[in-house]
């Protein structure tokens, strides 16, 4: 399973959390990884930075050429240091307690139906306690709200 999340220019609560993309396959692979940044429905010219860890499946021409049409910065986590990727680690953790051990998915298609739904909820419904209780959504409305300065 492939989480590409919201990287823009400001505070890092405001680019917390959100999930832009999320695939599954049976694989780990650069094609799961093109196969997520295939579904973002967000203007990728205002994604500034790409930041993964150093897998392989992240190290793909395909990749390569979306980063550089766009006008992306790639960020790779410096080896050995989960810390680079806590947010991202924060929600594997949220979402293998929250979804994947929840369910015995009977194919990969049973499998993204209940992802995309998650996903939803997640983003919309579910409050982050580091949001002050806000849904990621509700959150960047009132941070654009108060802030159309710096972003």
């Amino acid at each position: 399973m492939n989480n590409i999340y919201s990287h823009r220019n400001c505070p890092t609560k405001c680019r917390r959390f959100k999930l832009l993309a999320t695939v599954a396959g049976p694989s780990k692979d650069s094609r799961l990884v093109s196969a997520a940044l295939s579904t973002i429905r967000h203007d990728l010219r205002e994604v500034q930075m790409f930041h993964t860890d150093r897998g392989k499946e992240f190290d793909n021409h395909l990749i390569d050429e979306v980063l550089d049409t766009f006008g992306i910065q790639r960020s790779l986590s410096m080896k050995g240091c989960p810390y680079d990727n806590a947010v991202a680690e924060t929600t594997f953790k949220a979402m293998k307690t929250e979804f994947i051990n929840q369910y015995n998915f009977q194919s990969i298609d049973h499998l993204n139906i209940e992802l995309f739904d998650y996903v939803n909820w997640y983003n919309n419904v579910r409050p982050h306690g580091a949001l002050n209780y806000l849904t990621p959504r509700e959150y960047k409305e009132i941070f654009y709200k108060n802030c159309p300065i710096l972003c």
